[in-house]
């Protein structure tokens, strides 16, 4: 039972780049525990930019961050980044050691998890992806779907809050896609997905946000605005062929 009333809150946020693109304007967002939103719109809509202020890699130049209702800033940065998990669309950024063991133990190690902790810690991370098996080896030795997989393990055995997920089934092929789905599926947790994988957002998230120009412009029940054919064509989306076959 959770004692916080959010998961997340977004106030205002702001964000303009150096060369004076506004990537975000002001962005409001408010998510409840176990909800799972996917974060949808056109390529420069800005996505990527919020992503990056869910758990402090970016700092909003006007508005707030709440992580179950405390205020992202400096001195609280370390402790959302334990609670706000993210796992990027590119899994070689995310494993970079030796090994997929310390890869996914590199999280806790630096929260200060040690021994026999340690390795339980790891170990339930790489078993909930189906990857134990390939604990010692280098990541860069597995294939796309496993990269991607490992990346979410080292995200998991911190044990987030929320779980935000850029672009989970880019790139996969058909096999690897459904895998990723199903254990995405699997996850007891809050849930915001940013892709452009509709049919991703139709299966997996019962809310989805559509953000285009920096701006959210429309938040609502998935299966009704991804339904919505005007909608979808305005933000440069198609309906879901998932849609299409229930029509």
């Amino acid at each position: 039972m959770h004692c916080t009333r959010n998961a997340l809150e977004l106030k205002g946020l702001h964000y303009r780049y150096a060369d004076g693109t506004v990537a975000l304007d002001d962005v409001s967002l408010l998510l409840k525990h176990e909800e799972r939103v996917a974060l949808l719109g056109p390529n420069g809509a800005g996505k990527s930019t919020l992503l990056g202020h869910l758990n402090g890699i970016l700092e909003a130049q006007t508005g707030e961050v709440f992580v179950e209702d405390e205020l992202l800033c400096p001195a609280t940065v370390r402790e959302v980044r334990r609670k706000v998990g993210l796992v990027f669309q590119d899994p070689d950024d995310m494993l970079f050691t030796t090994s997929v063991f310390d890869d996914v133990a590199f999280g806790p190690l630096n929260a200060g998890t040690t021994g026999t902790e340690l390795q339980t810690c790891v170990e339930a991370a790489l078993k909930a992806v189906s990857l134990l098996e390939v604990a010692a080896k280098p990541g860069a030795h597995l294939s796309l779907g496993q990269k991607k997989r490992a990346a979410l393990a080292t995200v998991l055995a911190s044990e987030p809050v929320i779980l935000v997920l850029d672009e989970p089934t880019s790139n996969l092929d058909p096999r690897a896609r459904r895998e990723m789905i199903e254990l995405v599926r699997s996850l007891d947790i809050t849930l915001i997905v940013a892709t452009h994988d509709l049919d991703l957002a139709w299966e997996l998230c019962e809310r989805s946000v559509i953000l285009d120009a920096g701006r959210i412009t429309a938040d609502g029940a998935t299966r009704e605005l991804l339904r919505d054919e005007a909608l979808m064509r305005r933000h440069g989306l198609e309906v879901p062929a998932l849609a299409l076959l229930e029509k």
